[in-house]
């Protein structure tokens, strides 16, 4: 009998227990132990009914990562999950925890539910590029009706248990705290007759002694068809909100053939639409996201290190970033202390700090009760250092300029506490210059978060010559308390995104330069499925933003730079983005998208006449190519400078920080993918009318010399 699943039998009930930790996943295993019970129960004449939960603290979790991408080994989850469902005694499922994926499609085979009030219970598989492959889309449509099953499979957002008795894909919500418990109370009401699915088994004119319990089989009830029209609204949709992506609307399809065929047959086509999907680039590349972010806190210089305790966090500056930085660090449950230079500019900022968390109690992500309480409670705006005395971390958030850095990071290092952490929120600058500037360079770090700090879930752990492991560690725990995705970063200019940003940005430009429009670019881009093209994305952060960066960089230009002027002209004409309404895009009041405007081009027209450029048209195909090259490249260059970690790390900060599209998997993966060779051929190509810009990183050249992949660095 299996370890990971356990058989016991009590008055009549028998219970079927999980025991997989830490989430009870569906193992080759536990797989097998869960038809070994079945096969038990069906074969013991003193248990009338089945119980099956899980042990620890959740149901279970859905498929086993460990046996990703390998060949699946029998028996496989439809067949076991079949002989759940056809099993001639009743087996009741008491979730507890969560129940996704592959575990509510057990759970859908079971004959009855039973979940405890807070149960989540979903189907993700579409955020993996997948669908449900062990009959969900076929299940769940006889449970909840086609709409709702649509909600769930291709939106791949969880449920409460409320919602889902309110659907019928469960049968009662447990108010005892152990649900097997509650489980087996609900199983001996069926025994007893009182359940539903009982029938009465007695001799004419004899008292009733016993029932005879029926299995209400999931696969047995019929499908209420939606309309034509409603299908088409929702083919509609799901193809507007896909961006590329094909998952959503093979669920569809998947869904829509339990309405038109046999449950038998339906399962059948499910398989065969799963199949298609397992051997797509996109599921591929959604595999890959998601490992990538698991494995991007795995560091051998803090597995054994414990972060320092944070309870208390101090933010200098109360502008866009640092009243992000602040509003975040109170959602994670912190006390916050925020520094300003004047009363005015710290008024301002607690307005900007309400306004974000007016804005989390809109989007469901905060209490209003919570949100007053951490407003009146746990905030302080101040305009005196000293107020930063008993902060267990100091964060500063000032203008991007180095002299000024420097006197924030002295007056910190004065009234800080001696065990405090001092962290700087610079984008591009040298943190081991200004933990130089302090007496305690060992407890000075980089937390670079990404705008707005409240809502983006990048945050990139910088680490200058000096920094204690004890510090690195304390930056992740930090992460995962704020809800973010963390990763290491090496100190250079821009750190790992930035400096990414700069290079394949560069390229837009010298693309701009020789006849494409900033238009074309963008829409190339968004096209391929980047969230954002690179002068939409200039004018949210602000052209400020970017002339101050080619400003600083400019002693050190180097005389073949091509530089574009016209991105210099726009910000001289006050044209700063979204903030003054026009940038490389006119805005109208309230609006963020923007309309195309025939002087940028005009603008951009003079540039190429003044370089002595006759543009040329370009493809967005290679305007693809080009951008992407110019990022690997780059990146590879990173490798190499040990500036990030793991080729996988660089996909996880363009993920989560550039909005580079995830069904692709990131810039390393999409390398792999395309074949480095391939890559590597481009870019020799593209130099051969400029081998300034596009010189071959060695790290790229010596991967493809030695017939290896980015992935193989992981």
């Amino acid at each position: 009998m299996s370890t990971l699943v356990k058989y016991e039998c009590l008055q009549g009930v028998a219970l079927i227990a999980i025991n997989n930790p830490p989430v009870n996943a569906l193992s080759h295993g536990v797989r097998n132990g869960l038809l070994d019970s079945i096969r038990r129960f069906e074969d013991d004449e003193g248990a009338q009914i089945a119980v099956l939960y899980g042990t620890g603290r959740l149901f279970i979790s859905g498929a086993d990562i460990s046996e990703f991408g390998q060949s699946p080994q029998p028996p496989h989850l439809p067949d076991v999950i079949l002989q759940i469902e056809r099993c001639d005694k009743p087996i009741v499922a008491a979730i507890h925890g969560v129940a996704l994926g592959g575990g509510l499609e057990v759970a859908m085979g079971a004959h009855y539910r039973v979940a405890h009030g807070q149960a989540k219970l979903g189907m993700p598989e579409v955020k993996l590029g997948l669908i449900p492959g062990a009959g969900g889309t076929q299940r769940l449509p006889r449970l909840v009706g086609v709409d709702n099953a649509l909600k769930l499979i291709t939106g791949g957002n969880p449920i409460d248990a409320s919602d889902a008795l309110q659907m019928g894909l469960i049968d009662r919500i447990a108010t005892d705290e152990d649900v097997s418990v509650a489980g087996i109370a609900f199983a001996r009401e069926i025994v007893l007759g009182m359940g539903p699915g009982s029938r009465v088994t007695t001799q004419p004119g004899e008292r009733s002694q016993s029932t005879e319990v029926l299995p209400r089989r999931t696969g047995d009830m019929s499908v209420e068809p939606a309309s034509e029209s409603a299908m088409k609204e929702w083919r509609k949709t799901l193809t507007a909100s896909a961006r590329g992506e094909i998952a959503s609307l093979v669920a569809l399809d998947a869904i829509e053939a339990s309405t038109t065929l046999s449950f038998a047959q339906g399962l059948q086509e499910e398989r065969r639409l799963f199949s298609i999907l397992m051997d797509s680039p996109e599921r591929a590349g959604l595999i890959h996201a998601f490992f990538a972010e698991r494995k991007v806190a795995k560091l051998a210089e803090i597995s054994n290190v414990k972060g320092k305790d944070i309870a208390h966090i101090g933010v200098i500056g109360g502008g866009t970033m640092g009243a992000g930085i602040a509003t975040t660090a109170l959602l994670g449950g912190y006390t916050v202390t925020l520094i300003e230079k004047d009363t005015p500019a710290a008024t301002a900022a607690r307005s900007a700090i309400e306004n974000n968390l007016d804005g989390a109690v809109k989007r469901g992500k905060l209490d209003i009760a919570l949100r007053h309480q951490l407003e009146k409670i746990r905030l302080v705006t101040s305009t005196h250092y000293h107020s930063l005395a008993d902060a267990d971390l100091i964060i500063e958030a000032v203008f991007e300029d180095m002299d000024i850095k420097k006197q924030v990071f002295q007056a910190m290092d004065a009234a800080a506490k001696p065990d405090a952490i001092l962290a700087t929120n610079t984008s591009y600058l040298d943190i081991n210059e200004i933990a130089a500037c302090t007496n305690r360079p060992e407890s000075v770090l980089g937390l670079h978060f990404f705008s707005p700090a409240h809502v983006m879930k990048l945050l990139e752990v910088v680490v200058a010559d000096k920094t204690s492991p004890e510090l690195i560690a304390t930056g992740f725990s930090l992460a995962r308390r704020l809800g973010k995705i963390a990763v290491r970063a090496g100190v250079c200019d821009g750190f790992i995104g930035n400096r990414l940003l700069t290079h394949y940005r560069t390229a837009a430009d010298h693309m701009v330069l020789d006849g494409a429009s900033p238009y074309q670019v963008d829409k190339a881009l968004t096209d391929y499925g980047f969230a954002m093209g690179p002068y939409a994305v200039a004018d949210l952060a602000g052209l400020d933003i970017g002339y101050a960066a080619r400003q600083r960089r400019t002693p050190f230009r180097h005389p073949r730079e091509r530089h574009p002027g016209w991105a210099d002209d726009l910000y001289h004409e006050g044209r700063l983005g979204r903030k003054t309404g026009k940038g490389y895009y006119l805005y109208s009041a309230g609006s963020s998208r923007g309309a195309e405007d025939p002087h940028v081009e005009e603008l951009v027209a003079q540039t190429r006449h003044e370089a002595g450029i006759t543009p040329r048209a370009f493809s967005d195909e290679e305007i693809v190519t080009r951008y992407l090259c110019a990022m690997i490249n780059e990146a590879a260059r990173l490798l190499d400078d040990g500036i990030a970690t793991r080729p996988s790390d660089i996909d996880v900060v363009l993920l989560f920080g550039y909005g580079y599209p995830r069904r692709k998997g990131g810039p390393m993966h999409t390398a792999d993918q395309l074949g480095l060779p391939a890559v590597l051929r481009n870019i020799q190509l593209f130099a051969q009318d400029d081998d300034f810009f596009w010189q071959s990183a060695p790290l790229l050249e010596q991967l493809v010399a030695q017939d290896r992949n980015f992935n193989s660095l992981n």
